[in-house]
């Protein structure tokens, strides 16, 4: 199946240096194409600090006061920032009502793993010391930062912390072996996600670290039991298809309340694109901004402090 939209990114993204062959030349290319990505109209961002490191506090017009979304990047654990993500972000917080508050945890391969899971606890833990109640909170990431979500509830779990009151994963990588089926069956249909650029990425955020080790891929934890209601959203024609498939299976299988939305001929994280080009974008996070919200409005009493 093909989709006309999909069709103008892959001939725009065509030897682009988004898909460099070093992490530099990576960083550089999206460092650019994020000067084009203002936050949407009727956004407020603020700075602010989170867990000992920078962040952004994206607050739509008319926001709900009782909650807010930690959101956790995308970009292999490598590339990516608070400004390469500052629209889809913003959106988001237009979608659920609620601010949405991005961290820039520490990248690899500087900063290799544990470094951003001890990031994104971190904050999680200082929006709850700030008064925001766990139920008041939700947290949401795409693609690493999708795998980064789930791996940061496993962390929050195993250490007795009270979990947020729901999840969400864009096309979440929680496999970093690579090696479902999804890689050859999907192949090369998907113009922003190889399995060599994954690999590359992986390498430089493992370091000596194994693969299967569940806090780095989550889909290789033993038990995923007690984690709060998921929703997981992905593109048919990505190679994380299966990551995504089969974390839902896995979540199902452990009692979870899950989700999973699969997009017909859409790639890894549609949704960063403007939904005059991906009408599909907006539909998306529309959906997962009303499911979080539902959540947060069950768990959050009326006029409780806004966090961060």
């Amino acid at each position: 199946m093909t989709h006309p939209g999909v069709d103008v990114i892959a001939a725009q993204l065509s030897g682009s240096a988004l898909f460099g062959t070093t992490i530099a030349e990576q960083r550089e290319a999206m460092t650019r194409m994020a000067a084009s990505s203002p936050p949407p109209a009727g956004v407020g961002v603020e700075p602010v600090s989170l867990g000992g490191r920078p962040a952004e506090r994206l607050t739509p017009a008319g926001a709900r006061p009782n909650g807010a979304v930690l959101y956790l990047h995308g970009g292999g654990y490598c590339i990516g920032g608070l400004d390469s993500h500052r629209d889809l972000a913003g959106r988001l917080a237009i979608a659920t009502g609620y601010p949405v508050v991005t961290l820039d945890y520490r990248l690899a391969p500087e900063h290799p793993f544990p470094a951003a899971l001890e990031d994104a606890c971190a904050a999680y833990t200082e929006l709850v010391a700030m008064g925001a109640g766990p139920h008041r909170l939700a947290i949401a990431g795409d693609s690493a930062g999708g795998g980064l979500t789930v791996a940061t509830l496993l962390a929050l779990r195993d250490s007795g912390v009270a979990l947020p009151a729901a999840a969400a994963c864009l096309s979440p990588w929680v496999d970093l072996t690579q090696s479902a089926s999804a890689y050859d069956t999907v192949g090369e249909s998907d113009p922003m996600v190889t399995r060599t650029g994954l690999d590359l990425m992986a390498s430089s955020y493992l370091g000596a670290t194994d693969p299967r080790t569940p806090l780095a891929s989550p889909l290789w934890a033993d038990d995923l039991g007690g984690l709060p209601p998921v929703r997981i959203d992905v593109g048919e024609r990505e190679v994380l298809v299966d990551d995504a498939s089969r974390l839902a299976a896995r979540l199902e299988g452990s009692g979870v309340p899950v989700s999973l939305t699969v997009w017909p001929g859409l790639i890894h994280v549609f949704q960063a694109f403007p939904a005059s080009l991906i009408p599909e974008a907006g539909e998306s996070v529309e959906a997962i901004g009303h499911f979080l919200a539902t959540h947060l409005e069950a768990g959050a009493p009326t006029g409780s402090p806004t966090p961060a």
